[in-house]
């Protein structure tokens, strides 16, 4: 495993792609950073296709390491099929992050530091979501912590491959690596925001709405949002396999589908 493709949702000049791009090149890998040109966060599993996408070539000096990186006007899902399909990269492993904030619990889905690693496992990669519990206003940002963490599972995946179609969703508390409680695997957890609307008035007088509202997790045990409010390294595998099949199971037992189709055909 030494070919790295690294992207992220909060752009190519971002504190936290830098540390991680400069530790796995530091230690011998061979990287190729490839993200968006701005801040793209929340972007989902989006892909641009209402418009042609560039890319840029960036200068890995000014981001404080020597790899290749280009910065691409698209979502963090281009930024993806841009290094494969247009840069000829062929990675042994897609890390998408740091991502400068969580990504825990149901933002999973909003999330396009996530669902750029659901991209690298569409193309059949192994892939890891790396989140930093820290906000843009946080006096420190502790994204070493987490780039050594990326680091070393990297090094565990060497021996032990993940299963196939599975992606790692790893966030790290916002804390010196000698006050990590520990690395727990997790199950997705429970993460809700309450009172999702705030309106706020133009200056013409009318209304916008801005959406956001206040966290709410459910602290469960063996949960990725449990883990690191405990101080621990959360990992969650995840696959795209979104299939209910006890409700699968359930509805082929039952006439569903004769019953359908017949009042869909039968005459009026």
């Amino acid at each position: 495993m030494k070919k790295i493709l690294i992207t992220n949702d909060d752009g190519i000049f971002a504190e936290g792609i830098c540390a991680l791009a400069k530790t796995f090149s530091a230690a011998g890998y061979e990287v190729l950073a490839v993200a968006p040109d701005r801040e793209r966060s929340a972007s989902g599993h989006s892909m641009t296709m209402d418009r042609p996408l560039q890319i840029n070539k960036v200068d890995s000096a000014a981001l404080g390491g020597d790899f290749a990186a280009y910065s691409c006007d698209g979502t963090p899902t281009d930024c993806v099929i841009m290094g494969v399909e247009v840069l000829n990269f062929v990675p042994d492993l897609l890390l998408s992050g740091i991502n400068c904030g969580p990504n825990l619990g149901d933002d999973f889905t909003y999330s396009g530091t996530v669902c750029a690693a659901l991209e690298g496992l569409i193309y059949g990669y192994p892939s890891i979501a790396l989140s930093l519990l820290c906000g843009s206003r946080s006096e420190e940002k502790h994204f070493a912590t987490a780039a050594d963490a990326g680091l070393k599972i990297a090094e565990w995946l060497k021996k032990h491959p993940m299963e196939p179609d599975v992606m790692y969703n790893v966030n790290v508390p916002n804390l010196p690596a000698k006050e990590i409680a520990g690395v727990r695997v997790t199950k997705k957890g429970t993460r809700r925001y309450h009172d999702k609307i705030t309106v706020v008035k133009t200056p013409f007088g009318g209304e916008a709405y801005w959406v956001g509202g206040s966290i709410h997790d459910e602290l469960r045990r063996e949960t990725d949002v449990w883990a690191v409010a405990h101080g621990y390294i959360s990992i969650t595998p995840a696959h795209l396999e979104v299939t209910a099949f006890d409700a699968y199971e359930a509805a082929k037992r039952t006439p569903m589908e004769s019953e359908i189709f017949g009042a869909m055909t039968k005459k009026k």
